[in-house]
């Protein structure tokens, strides 16, 4: 079977390679040709595409068709769509214990968004927030977007705040119970009386914020990378805004559960996974209008326009039966 990857050959330059052959399959493990890859934006653009080592082989999530099965495989069978956190590649092949079977209503470039929806899950499973609390939400980018939506159909009054018009835009039509261009820190009716603010921009002036917007003892889930300084607010100015509050401030660290469920910890990433991809399947989570779908045969426009901030759609998708057979 002919491997084709995504590798990022050198500083913001992505090329489609020959990849290295796949092992011998283990009776666990299943394997198949990719249908669909899904691009981090924050990850694969910090860390890859403008890193510095080369080559790297990025990837966040991958959707294929299952083709060949070991012979312990309990789980799948040929003809199944299985979801996995995997490279962009054209071939996927996993232990059957780190797959996800898609249900069969729910077109591959929709499962693959679970992998985002699964970041902010870890915080819904963790907060100590509960249904009818009000959540909000700074960012609405990809993550902030899937974020809300989990916490919305979750039973929570979610707000959200975004500087960006179209995304506002889009997070007012997937039903935010308000939406702002900055952090209401004067509204007295947000303003001490949020439980839980999940941060996903990365920014500290939202962190700032979002520690005045907490109610007595609520949290601040700081889930957005911050990847580069963006303001020159003191660490005196939030350290007081916490004390006073007497704020949580917590990583948003989505590996803080863990990656499969045992008997004493029913919670893992893998049943957030699950439950996030059910919940796309059933349309409480809207998705299908943002995906954009990219021929992986030349990835550098896209990376190009994620880095330059014209990417259109919220999430882009490689497909990968644009390369044919």
């Amino acid at each position: 079977m002919t491997v084709r990857q995504i590798h990022i050959i050198a500083r913001e330059q992505a090329a489609l390679v020959d990849g290295e052959a796949l092992p011998p399959l283990a009776p666990n493990a299943i394997r198949g040709r990719t249908l669909t890859t899904l691009i981090s934006p924050g990850t694969e653009l910090a860390f890859n595409y403008q890193g510095s080592a080369f080559p790297t082989a990025p990837g966040y999530a991958a959707v294929f068709l299952v083709e060949e099965v070991g012979s312990g495989v309990t789980a799948f069978r040929p003809g199944d769509h299985a979801f996995c956190i995997g490279p962009h590649r054209s071939v996927q092949q996993v232990s059957e214990a780190d797959a996800v079977r898609a249900p069969e209503n729910l077109l591959p470039e929709q499962a693959v968004i679970t992998r985002l929806a699964g970041v902010t899950m870890t915080t819904l499973i963790t907060t100590k927030a509960r249904p009818g609390d009000k959540v909000l939400v700074t960012g609405a980018g990809p993550v902030g977007y899937l974020g809300a939506q989990l916490f919305q159909t979750s039973g929570y009054d979610v707000y959200v705040v975004d500087p960006d018009e179209r995304r506002r835009e889009i997070i007012q039509a997937a039903g935010a119970k308000a939406v702002f261009a900055e952090v209401p820190v004067e509204d007295p009716t947000l303003a001490g009386h949020v439980a839980l603010v999940l941060e996903c921009s990365g920014h500290e002036d939202a962190v700032l914020a979002g520690s005045r917007m907490v109610r007595m003892g609520g949290e601040v889930v700081l889930v957005g990378v911050p990847w580069k300084q963006c303001s020159e607010q003191t660490a005196h100015e939030l350290l007081h805004a916490v004390f006073h509050r007497y704020a949580v401030l917590r990583s948003g660290w989505e590996w803080e559960l863990p990656l499969h469920a045992t008997p004493q910890c029913p919670h893992s990433i893998y049943s957030g996974f699950a439950t996030a991809m059910q919940w796309i399947a059933e349309g409480r989570i809207a998705i299908g209008q943002h995906i954009h779908m990219v021929n992986p045969q030349d990835p550098q426009p896209v990376y190009q326009a994620l880095l330059q901030r014209t990417a259109p759609g919220l999430f882009q998708v490689f497909d990968w039966s644009a390369l044919g057979q």
